[in-house]
Parts: structure tokens; C-alpha cells; sequence
């Protein structure tokens, strides 16, 4: 069966929760940087994909999609264009691997979602994607399962650490330094000095060579 990915994608000005620690040049190479990692999963996983991108954007390996609109309009709209099966995941996920997107995709319920941390969303798969529209932000992981209760949706809720691993705050590096062996996004953290760091407390952290302190 085809099989089609959506990943949301903010090219200009991403990740501002990281204007901590990376300037805006740095978080836009960044994110480019997680984007890769996640559509090597994804097309490992023989998904091809489509970026829903804010800003014109070029990529060899997808399909491209400028929309103006605020994230789930755009979502939603191009739900409305798919006459496969769909999988919505987003572009700060680098330690997601092709199996875990294939346990997605194989699943026997209508829909399988992925819970991200604080009552969020990562990763939503549907087999019948029109009937569908997304609600990101706040808690949407209750709302998406709301919205399959109305679709009359069967649905599996995947427990995942890879994929409930979205990066937001500098705390969250930690994961990839830990766990992102192979990913060209702990490569672009280690190059830009990043190590990890544990305070007094025992608490691991991150600090950056050119700041020389922990972060």
C-alpha cells in the first residue's frame, strides 16, 4: 500500500525557545539539520513525503508546499488533497527511525497517534485522511482523539521515547547528545561545542564550549 508523509516545516526563524543558546542563523541550520534526520526515517520507511513549509523552501528528496496559513489550516487542507494514507509528523523528531514510523503504518486501527510530552502530538497516521482535521496546539493530543471519536475512528496509541522526543528547549538536547548516535543533528550540536554537562545535583545538562558555562 502507498503511503504518504506530511511534515510541517518552518524554514525561516525556527525553534525561538533556543535564542538562548543559537542565533537565528544556528536555529535555522538546525532545524534544517533535525528536518533531515526525520525525512531519512521517512523515506527509509518507504513513505514518500511532502513539507508543508511558512517560507519557499527547497528540498531534492520531497515534494514541496508554501501555505500562509497558521499550522492546522494548512494541515487540513492539504488532508483534504491525499487519497492514500497519510502520516502527519513533525520536523523536530531526529531520533525517530524508520521502525518506528513502520509500526505506525502497520497498525490494524484506523488511526495510530503518537503522544509528545505535555499533552502534544508528534506523530498521527490515518488511512482515511479527508475525513480528518488536525488541532495542534494546547492539548491537542485529547482533541485528535476527540476528532477520531467523531470519525468513528478505531484508534492505537503508540509509546514511543524516539518519537515523543520533539526539541524545543535547551534541555532538550540532551537527547540527541545522548541518544542521537548516527544523526546528522548530534553531529551539527557536537561541531557547534555542545557536550554534555552534569551540575552539582547530579542533573545532566548541556554547556557550549564558546560560553563556558552550563546551559
Amino acid at each position: 500500500m502507498y503511503f504518504h508523509a506530511l511534515i510541517p516545516f518552518k524554514p525561516v526563524n525556527p525553534k525561538t525557545r533556543l535564542s538562548c543558546i543559537l542565533s537565528q542563523e544556528e536555529r535555522e541550520a538546525f532545524a534544517r539539520t533535525m528536518l533531515e534526520d526525520v525525512i531519512a526515517s521517512v523515506l527509509k520507511s518507504g513513505c514518500s513525503a511532502t513539507l508543508l513549509c511558512t517560507h519557499p523552501f527547497k528540498h531534492e528528496d520531497t515534494l514541496i508546499a508554501v501555505r500562509k496559513e497558521p499550522l492546522n489550516e494548512a494541515i487540513n487542507w492539504a488532508l483534504r488533497q491525499f487519497h492514500c494514507p497519510a502520516l502527519i509528523i513533525m520536523a523536530d523528531l531526529p531520533l525517530v527511525t524508520a521502525g518506528d514510523i513502520q509500526r505506525l503504518i502497520r497498525t490494524e486501527k484506523d488511526m495510530a497517534i503518537v503522544p509528545g510530552r505535555g499533552g502534544g502530538t508528534n506523530v498521527i497516521f490515518l488511512k482515511k485522511p479527508q475525513c480528518f482535521h488536525a488541532d495542534f496546539y494546547g492539548a491537542s493530543f485529547i482533541d485528535h482523539m476527540a476528532v477520531a471519536e467523531e470519525c468513528g475512528f478505531s484508534v492505537e496509541v503508540i509509546d514511543s521515547f524516539r518519537m515523543s522526543t520533539d526539541i524545543d528547549e535547551k534541555e532538550d538536547l540532551v537527547e540527541i547528545l545522548i541518544h542521537g548516535k548516527g544523526r546528522k543533528s548530534k553531529e551539527f550540536l557536537e561541531n557547534s561545542g555542545f557536550t554534555l554537562a552534569i551540575d552539582e545535583k547530579g542533573r545532566v545538562g548541556v554547556q557550549r564550549d564558546a560560553h563556558k558555562e552550563t546551559l
